[in-house]
């Protein structure tokens, strides 16, 4: 049996989901139909993005397909990471997981925001306290 064309991998962080298909190819990058440069304003969002790829050595291997929703455009990044890291684990080349496991890739970053309670401004702060 020979392997698939292209693995896939979903990939969650705050409230963004990503949906990521890695197929073989020169390193194109697009998200929602734009290229990674296009779509993150932000250098370090990019580098983020990036990183799964740079640690195994594949930056230049594949062609990688994004859908993103929801969150911000920190969360999408994230997400995006996280998707990409999944599929990679996929792949039929030995010692991709364990790299990707041990740097914390593979893991889902459960914080989200904390709700804001009743009779507060916000989640932790407090109204300013009057003695008078």
């Amino acid at each position: 049996m020979k392997a698939p064309e292209q693995y896939y991998g979903t990939g969650k962080r705050k409230t963004s989901i990503a949906r990521v298909y890695v197929r073989p190819g020169n390193g194109q990058i697009l998200v929602n139909k734009k290229s990674l440069d296009d779509y993150f304003g932000q250098e370090a969002h990019r580098v983020l993005v990036r990183q799964p790829l740079v640690l195994t050595e594949n930056s230049e291997r594949f062609n990688i397909k994004v859908n993103v929703r929801g969150g911000g455009t920190s969360g999408q990044a994230g997400a995006i990471r996280h998707g990409i890291s999944r599929a990679l684990s996929l792949l039929p080349q030995e010692n991709i997981r364990a790299i990707l496991k041990k740097a914390g890739l593979l893991t889902r970053d459960a914080r989200e925001v904390e709700r804001k309670k009743y009779g507060q401004p916000g989640a932790r702060k407090r109204f300013q306290y009057s003695k008078r």
